[in-house]
């Protein structure tokens, strides 16, 4: 049972200092514990301490959880675990969906076994944008927003009702509606506190997402990283996340970024030198000279892609830098004022004036701003940098190579192939590494004035020249909130981006999730008919095959002003030093450093466009909604009245027949393998986002309920659906499933049988057979997108264990939220060191009684054949466990909730 706060002895009161008397409010103030062990810990693990004295209670917090962040320097290299309590949690559409699902069939699920259903409502702030749902149907035209708008609310009118419902059904919620901008943007410049004052309490802000990105918070000095929407959930009705004490790698920039070097360019070569450092798990805390030197906007670029380097966090303490922006975006004198006196006070403020006193970290990693090169990344993975002046090399390299991340084994005989196509009535070409997708898109580069002016500078300097781009490119540009829009038109650059094609098309994630929309049939034949590797472009962070476009095998991360550059030069088969990007009036021969602007020039431009009223303008009009959104009519009532016909909101299974008692840890007996797979298998093979495949389980589904082809929406947008997402699992077009001996497709071997069919139907057939199945995976299992249906999916396919050599940190923990057993193979060990080929059955023996279990034990997995290997049990702590016993977290949660007395 919760008791009394024992840390009310250092409760202090925020004086204002500004002479005229009155208080801001009380807070838990950390130099009155007097330890000198507090001077010296990261300012990110500041942020959990604060959190944990404040949430103390003795039940959910206890003292010795305090003790172990105060020893911090001694107890992270011992792994322990530690409570964290969220101050708000962050949701978008795509995930927001299903959570909102979740919570209407936990208040079913509530009453059925006798409870209170209102107990199912946030005890935090949670705030939903509605951002994934924006597709590029239309581009290259002036009315592309107001068209491609009209296109997404038809196609997604009833999740937006149910997720309007779920903000008036539900305390505490706040919807954003869809046309507003992308999640963390808004976050940035919006929703972003970096300080709370609820009833009179101060404290800083912090934040879990639904979305990996949520890190982008991080370069506010806002504490945020992404979860699960499972674990999620779990935040949002006041349960604790359950987390390992993380070390913190400290990251020192010095000097400043040469001429003509984006942000882009700088945070492509930080992920790089994070994922070689290895920061998986960890804190990333970045000081140094250098920060002086890094805009907030920069600071964000970098901190966005923490999920592209591995860490939780890539965290930026509170600075004067910081209070600038919050000014500039908007926010009132008196909360900047309160900003800085209680982060002063609570020695979370960083004064670069001052003496810096020494903060210990776990690792240290160095970076001169200077030595950063103009790059990109791919052409599969977000960590594969290539140095700008490399690129044609590399791409040759590509096509050279054996299939893999940097290798597309194209014979030497057919790669300089020309294939012939007729676009509109004109003849043109495409040859291997021609560009048909660029896109200025993603929070990661979209929030950030210089890479946004400076691509409108190139495109100025182009046209001047007589540059064009041609048609057959579908170029698009998707800002991150309507702030761009205003100080593109204010800097009177807007006309020349719309000249080069790139016309506003919305505002949310677009092409970065995969919602780039149909490419022009004739140039769509002419790569599969020809098997051309063409190529996309966008300033995104996520370029994993098949993700952006099933048809643009190679996807080339760049900052805004290079996708400007290659849409121009057609093709990433080109080198910008040697070879002109194009011809222009007078047919003269133009090269890249003549259309580049140099920073000064960009500087110059941003001073003078963007502007705070700019960022008050729109973010007032924001919760006013738009007439579309404010005419959707919704049911009143608390309890969802679930649609049978609905193939966008159905009631999942996870709750049916549950028990008031936990129905504890279940064994493997004589399993099949549903998968075999190698290494890094991101969340979009096993749960793709994008387009529904027309010879799909999800598409037969769709068909056989009356659903038109050109109303199939995307799996994202069909996450409200359990027996869509089901059918969608383990879909994505291109995954290799080693059972299928070197074919490539989202289908496997029914073991028994023998016969090759979708993953789904070989699932059904295991259910009804009554076998187990389990699914066998190399390191990285799991990265990329922090999706909950990548674990709710293997659930419901009857998946009850993964043996992987390595997991990514969020989708662990959504399999354990799932109930599913994660284990890794011992160091050095995988399924091929041990010869197993997938066709063996597994059994798994575990403990009958919770008691009996402990987080990280050996455990012996035993096939028919006679093989028999030990591996990790990756139940990381003892909430984990508890979570196994009653099925799954949700299943903890509502028996927690109807248990509970106070």
């Amino acid at each position: 049972m919760a008791g009394e706060n024992p840390f009310t002895s250092i409760l202090k009161t925020l004086e204002r200092a500004d002479g005229g008397g009155g208080e801001f409010g009380k807070y838990y103030s950390l130099p009155a514990l007097n330890d000198p062990r507090i001077d010296r810990l990261p300012y990110s693990i500041r942020i959990l301490l604060e959190s944990a004295i404040r949430n103390c209670d003795e039940f959910q917090v206890k003292s010795k959880d305090v003790e172990k962040i105060i020893d911090w320097e001694n107890s992270a290299p011992k792994l322990v675990e530690i409570p964290f309590k969220p101050a708000r949690v962050l949701l978008q559409d795509f995930t927001g969906v299903p959570a909102v699902v979740d919570l209407a069939c936990m208040r079913d699920a509530m009453t059925s076994l006798g409870g209170d259903s209102n107990k199912i409502n946030p005890l935090v702030p949670v705030d939903l944008v509605i951002d994934h749902s924006v597709q590029v149907d239309v581009a290259r035209s002036e009315n592309a927003v107001q068209a491609n708008m009209e296109l997404e609310f038809h196609r997604n009118k009833e999740r937006f009702a149910f997720l309007k419902w779920g903000s008036k059904a539900f305390q505490n919620m706040l919807v954003v509606p869809p046309g507003s901008g992308i999640v963390h943007q808004v976050n940035l410049e919006y929703l972003g506190r970096v300080v709370f004052n609820r009833e009179g309490l101060l404290y800083p802000d912090s934040v879990v997402g639904t979305d990996s990105h949520t890190t982008m918070i991080d370069g506010l000095g806002v504490a945020g990283w992404g979860v699960g929407g499972i674990e999620a959930e779990a935040a949002m009705l006041g349960q604790p996340m359950s987390m390992v004490l993380p070390g913190v790698v400290g990251f020192k920039l010095n000097g400043k970024l040469r001429n003509g070097v984006t942000a882009t360019d700088l945070v492509l070569t930080v992920t790089q030198m994070l994922r070689k450092h290895g920061v998986v798990g960890k804190f990333v805390e970045f000081y140094g000279e250098g920060m002086s030197e890094l805009s907030l906007a920069d600071r964000a670029t970098i901190a966005n892609m923490s999920p592209e380097y591995g860490a939780t966090m890539g965290f930026f303490p509170v600075d004067h830098v910081t209070l600038q922006y919050l000014k500039l975006t908007g926010r009132s004198d008196d909360t900047v004022t309160m900003i800085e006196s209680y982060l002063r006070a609570n020695k979370m403020f960083v004064d670069y004036n001052e003496p810096q006193s020494e903060r210990v970290y776990s690792s240290y990693l160095e970076l001169n701003l200077e030595d950063v090169d103009p790059c990109v990344s791919g052409p599969k993975r977000p960590h594969d940098r290539v140095s700008l002046k490399e690129m044609k090399s590399d791409w040759h390299a590509c096509l050279d190579n054996r299939v893999g991340f940097k290798g597309f084994a194209i014979p030497k005989d057919v790669q300089s192939k020309v294939a012939e196509f007729n676009f509109q009535g004109t003849p043109a070409q495409l040859r291997h590494g021609d560009v048909v997708i660029a896109a200025i898109t993603s929070c990661t580069n979209t929030s950030n004035p210089s890479v946004m002016l400076g691509a409108a500078l190139v495109a100025k300097k182009a046209c001047e020249l007589g540059l064009e781009v041609k048609p057959w490119i579908k170029t698009s540009l998707a800002p991150g909130s309507g702030v761009v829009t205003k100080y593109l038109e204010k800097s009177g650059l807007t006309p020349y981006l719309n000249q080069l094609g790139f016309n506003i098309v919305g505002y949310g994630c677009t092409t970065c999730i995969g919602n780039s929309g149909d490419i022009d049939e004739s140039v769509a034949s002419a790569i599969t008919e020809n098997d051309i590797v063409a190529s996309a472009v966008l300033s995104g962070n996520r370029n994993f095959e098949g993700r952006v476009h099933p048809l643009t095998r190679a996807n080339y991360l760049a900052s805004p002003p290079l996708v400007v550059a290659y849409a121009l030069a057609g093709t990433v088969d080109i080198d910008f030093e040697t070879e002109p990007i194009g011809i222009g009036k007078d047919g003269k021969e133009i090269f890249f450093r003549e259309i580049w602007p140099s920073s000064e020039e960009v500087a110059e431009v941003v001073q003078s466009s963007v502007l705070p009223d700019m960022f008050k303008a729109t973010y007032n009009a924001i919760t006013e909604g738009n007439p579309m959104w404010n005419q959707l009519s919704v049911p009143s009532g608390k309890v969802y009245e679930w649609d049978p016909k609905s193939t966008y909101i159905h009631e999942p299974p996870y709750f049916k027949n549950m028990s008031l008692s936990p129905p504890g840890p279940h064994s493997v007996k004589d399993a099949y393998c549903l998968l075999n797979f190698g290494d890094s298998i991101t969340t979009d093979h096993i749960s793709p986002a994008g387009s529904i495949h027309k010879d799909s389980p999800a598409a037969k589904f769709l068909i056989e309920h009356g659903v038109d082809r050109r109303d199939f929406n995307s799996y994202g947008s069909r996450r409200g659906n359990d027996e869509i997402m089901a059918r969608g699992t383990f879909a994505n077009i291109r995954i290799v499933n080693k059972l299928l001996n070197g074919e490539v497709g989202p289908k496997t071997v029914h073991i028994p049988s023998g016969e090759k069919v979708s993953v789904f139907d070989a699932a059904m057939k295991y259910k009804t057979e009554g076998y187990d199945t389990i699914i066998l995976a190399g390191a990285e299992y799991g990265s990329g997108s922090s999706r909950d249906w990548a674990a709710k999916g293997p659930m419901l396919l009857g998946v009850k264990a993964v043996i992987a050599k390595s997991f990514e940190r969020i989708h662990r923990s959504n399999l354990v939220g799932m109930g599913i057993v994660p284990l890794c193979f011992k160091s050095g060990e995988d399924a091929d060191t041990l010869g197993l080929t997938g066709q063996e059955r597994y059994s798994i023996e575990l403990p009958s009684s919770v008691s009996e279990i402990k987080p990280g034990q050996d455990i012996t997995v035993v096939t028919d054949n006679g093989k028999s290997f030990t591996c990790t049990l990756r139940f990381d702590t003892e909430v984990e466990l508890a979570y196994f016993d009653h099925g799954g977290i949700l299943q903890y949660v509502i028996r927690n909730l109807i248990n509970a007395k106070h």
